[in-house]
């Protein structure tokens, strides 16, 4: 494990060096980081990380995004996460694999009120409709680890919320 500055990522080309397959979940919350600072986490970061990882020699890049999203959209989350998709794309990698989750459930060590609300209603709406509202990020997880073990296609694939548990479950 490689801890970097991702404020002077640059100077840690060396970290992506030599990978055949690259992960990337970064991502943090406006509340948390205003609108700037979530912008230059979930785009500029992650575009960044995309690029050294793609310098570095990785040829299949695998980055969970969000469901909607979509680079011209009105709202922020959703426009910032359509804009990395692209980025991360334009960067040229052999395979590239987005996932587009939905509500991630998981249990967090920060306290955020409102998703646990959320989370406490979604995980009963998944008991009937399991691949409609959310998915465990241990499911995101092995679907991530699916798509590396897959033989690469050649091009750009986006896994929605429904693929995500197909491939989770194996």
């Amino acid at each position: 494990q490689a801890v970097v500055d991702f404020e002077r990522l640059g100077e840690h080309a060396a970290a992506f060096q030599g990978h055949d397959v690259g992960f990337c979940c970064l991502g943090t919350t406006r509340a948390k980081a205003g609108a700037d600072g979530f912008v230059r986490v979930d785009r500029d970061y992650v575009a960044q990380a995309a690029e050294l990882a793609r310098a570095g020699g990785c040829k299949h890049f695998i980055l969970q995004s969000s469901r909607g999203a979509n680079a011209k959209s009105r709202f922020l989350y959703l426009r910032v996460k359509g804009e990395v998709e692209n980025l991360v794309q334009a960067v040229g990698f052999d395979d590239c694999t987005i996932l587009r989750p939905a509500v991630l459930l998981c249990r967090r060590q920060e306290s955020r009120p409102m998703e646990w609300i959320a989370q406490q209603f979604l995980g009963a709406v998944a008991r009937l409709f399991p691949t409609a509202y959310s998915v465990p990020v241990e499911m995101v997880a092995r679907a991530m680890v699916a798509c590396a073990l897959q033989p690469g296609e050649g091009k750009v694939k986006v896994l929605e919320n429904g693929a995500i548990h197909e491939l989770g479950k194996a």
